[in-house]
């Protein structure tokens, strides 16, 4: 079985950068992931206020303490491994999964077992075989399902956003004042409370939906295809996981798509501009340890990822299934890698 690329040996990069002389290094890549994720984190704080803002500052703060700790354990340098930045796109990517009134406790669960567990015990950044952002959201999922789909309202002309102070106070359990900010997201509502209204009649009848999707989501999914595109001009990842992965969603829920009837499962806009897609196809999808190393498998496992999604959103128990789905191809990933090979070009000796 070829070898997947890594990050500790930087295998991967010249995969992102075959013919590059000076290719980025790890540090440099995950400065550009944070920067593209700033208009999604941006969108994401306008209509879910504050709270968006204090978990990302919150894992990121346990994310660092927790990697000093483990790295000190492992009697492994701690400077040089903190210089790569990796813990703090973990932490970012998780953070942005949360809900933004997440308790402080569920937070700190959540990066211990994307940080120690994931990564940490499987020999640190380039030998995890699954996405530790990914490990710690289903975690939380499957652990605490309440404090997990207990979305904020996104902001509408009628009700804004709770303020900081409201948001702190959630943040450190005491708060009684959130129930009135606290409701499902439009993912949840559509597949669980529609009942036999169609979807014309639930979408005009619910304020949690806007023009193409959820209300707010569908500027949040706008936002982070933004910053996705940003990272393909940047060329620090390839198109092939993104469009496999939105391919699998806009075909699939185009062939299941029957108009709008009381059975309809959504439309394509609804799919790609709902919950975490873009957020998934360009931000999570795209971890070159856990993922495959060549185009060609790149491609199909983006493929397998959007279907799962899609499956998971329609026929699953979960509303959404971004986390999901990554950790289910990720068990393929290595498969894929080896079924899926690129042949290697002959080389001649001089």
């Amino acid at each position: 079985m070829p070898k997947r690329a890594t990050y500790a040996d930087m295998s991967f990069i010249q995969l992102l950068f075959p013919s590059a002389k000076n290719t980025p290094d790890t540090a440099e890549i995950m400065l550009l992931v944070l920067v593209a994720a700033v208009p999604g984190i941006t969108a994401m704080a306008y209509f879910f206020g504050s709270g968006v803002i204090i978990n990302i500052l919150w894992l990121i703060a346990c994310a660092l303490i927790l990697e000093v700790a483990a790295l000190k354990i492992r009697k492994r340098p701690v400077l040089a491994s903190l210089k790569d930045y990796s813990a703090l796109v973990t932490a970012l990517l998780l953070a942005l999964a949360l809900p933004p009134a997440l308790p402080w406790w569920a937070g700190l669960i959540g990066i211990f077992f994307a940080i120690v567990v994931a990564k940490q015990l499987y020999g640190g950044l380039g030998y995890n075989p699954f996405n530790p952002a990914m490990v710690g959201y289903a975690v939380l999922l499957i652990s605490f399902p309440v404090e997990m789909t207990r979305w904020l309202l996104p902001l509408s002309d009628t009700q804004g956003a709770p303020g900081f102070s409201t948001l702190l106070m959630q943040f450190l359990g005491t708060s009684a004042e959130m129930d009135a900010y606290v409701g499902a997201t439009a993912l949840d509502q559509f597949k669980l409370e529609r009942g036999s209204l169609t979807v014309e009649e639930y979408w005009t009848s619910s304020m949690l939906f806007g023009v193409l999707s959820g209300k707010g989501w569908e500027w949040i999914n706008a936002a982070f295809l933004l910053g996705g595109v940003y990272m393909l001009y940047r060329k620090i990842i390839t198109w092939h996981i993104p469009v496999g992965f939105l391919t699998a969603i806009a075909v699939l829920s185009l062939l299941f798509y029957d108009g709008g009837s009381s059975a309809s499962h959504g439309s394509p806009f609804f799919h790609l501009f709902g919950g975490a897609t873009m957020l998934g196809a360009f931000f999570i999808a795209t971890d070159p340890v856990s993922g495959p190393a060549n185009n060609n498998a790149k491609l199909w496992y983006g493929l397998l990822i959007g279907s799962l999604v899609y499956c998971i959103r329609v026929w699953g128990s979960y509303p959404d299934g971004v986390a999901f789905a990554v950790l289910l191809a990720n068990f393929a990933a290595p498969a894929i890698d080896h079924f899926l090979r690129q042949p290697r070009k002959s080389q001649h000796a001089r």
